[in-house]
């Protein structure tokens, strides 16, 4: 991706977030300039990957396969004892977020306003990690719902769906973007994805400006 596309897009989150009266963190507006001068105090933050997430998981294909993302609070083991994790994600209409599970991590993932939330589902088996053709059993706002194995399932704004361990999931949106929130366990990029077809978490950036705000994985060392 271009590094002037992803200024574009954090431009574009900030107005749809703020269209659906979600408020960010003060730090989420900090420029580069504003984080030289930053120090140790800001080590959660970064220790945690907090903050701008803009992927087009390796597609080069942005608007058909990728997702805008702002990690707003995350726990690290290593460092703390938050064991929690709460995103917000910007869904574009028809934009997936490819197949994938996680190892580790359960999440409750919250259509907050907008669109309809599309979804397949697949489980994965344990051993080789492959779909399986087997119908799913998942819940929606605590009720618990049976679909059959890649069957497309909506949620309408205020509906949720529970993701466990092992569960493949493929989301998009349809009838308009989507506000789409995320609380779950502690979030690992590093090493809690896997994707169903072999695909990168973040983007290889070609730097055509200067960056308008850092990404989650770009902040000063120093810090």
């Amino acid at each position: 991706m271009k590094r002037s596309e992803i200024n574009a897009y954090i431009r574009d989150a900030k107005a749809f977030f703020t269209k659906h009266n979600f408020s960010l963190p003060v730090w989420a507006d900090w420029t580069p300039e504003e984080w030289a001068s930053k120090g140790k105090e800001c080590g959660e933050i970064v220790r945690n990957c907090l903050g701008w997430d803009i992927t087009d998981f390796g597609s080069d294909r942005f608007s058909e396969c990728g997702l805008t993302l702002f990690t707003v609070r995350n726990g690290n083991p290593e460092h703390d004892k938050k064991t929690y994790c709460e995103k917000i994600m910007y869904v574009r209409q028809k934009q997936k977020t490819p197949f994938h599970f996680h190892w580790n991590k359960m999440e409750d993932i919250i259509n907050r306003s907008g669109g309809t939330l599309c979804m397949q589902l697949y489980m994965a088996d344990p051993e080789t990690e492959e779909k399986l053709p087997d119908d799913v059993t998942v819940r929606i706002d605590g009720v618990e719902t049976t679909v059959k194995a890649g069957e497309v399932l909506r949620l309408k704004p205020g509906q949720s769906i529970t993701y466990y361990p092992y569960l493949y999931h493929e989301f998009w949106a349809e009838d308009g973007d989507c506000l789409v929130g995320e609380v779950s366990k502690v979030n690992d990029d590093s090493n809690d994805n896997r994707f169903y077809e072999i695909t990168k978490r973040f983007s290889e950036i070609e730097e055509d400006e200067k960056p308008y705000r850092f990404l989650c994985n770009e902040y000063p060392d120093k810090i």
